[in-house]
């Protein structure tokens, strides 16, 4: 039980504290609206089962031990971020809710970019990691592991549906999209600066 609840805290905490996955599908629901956002909120819950896989099948350990594969999961991930912070920060298209219907980012795009913006993310490779190495007893079924992989991914898709659906409400729409320069530009800055900050970070020591 002890164990249930450490896994249960620290994942609750980890999904809530704002970063890139945050960032990408606050983007992707006021420009793109409600049903973007809900993909991007898949395609991060998605990635998560990414990392619970490999990281059972033991290819984790080779990830947090092998600082050269680690380094380029890093490097990959971080020109990702910088990448789509780019393209929002320097984005001409003005789109309003009477149009953004025809500008609009298609379904499997936004699960994509919440796919790769999880799946690249060397920081929820060390949460699950040391989740499952730290805090999950080597005597724990695979059962009951799995379990808890699905619960990680679960959390993730609830909080950030949570959010797809908070961004993508009209009004607030509205209100973003009729300020949607700044915006952009300080949700293109802060995806660039957490791509920045994730590449010169030294977690790959």
């Amino acid at each position: 039980m002890a164990e249930l609840f450490a896994v249960a805290l620290i994942t609750i905490l980890a999904v809530i504290s704002p970063g890139a996955d945050f960032a990408m599908v606050t983007r992707n629901s006021y420009l793109h609206g409600r049903r973007a956002g809900l993909y991007a909120a898949l395609g991060i819950a998605l990635g998560v089962l990414i990392h619970v896989g490999y990281t059972m099948l033991g290819v984790g350990v080779l990830i947090a031990t092998s600082p050269a594969l680690f380094t380029v999961i890093k490097y990959v991930g971080a020109l990702y971020l910088v990448y789509i912070g780019f393209c929002t920060l320097h984005s001409k298209t003005e789109l309003t809710l009477a149009t953004d219907n025809i500008a609009v980012l298609s379904g499997f795009a936004s699960f994509r970019q919440g796919l790769l913006t999880n799946a690249l993310n060397p920081k929820t490779t060390l949460f699950v990691l040391s989740t499952f190495t730290q805090i999950v007893s080597p005597d724990t079924s695979l059962l009951l592991q799995s379990g808890y992989g699905l619960f990680m991914s679960l959390a993730h898709w609830i909080w950030f549906s949570l959010v797809a659906l908070f961004f993508s409400q009209q009004a607030l729409r509205h209100k973003m999209l009729s300020k949607q320069g700044p915006i952009n530009r300080t949700i293109g800055s802060i995806l660039m600066l957490l791509g920045g900050s994730l590449a010169l970070s030294p977690m790959a020591g």
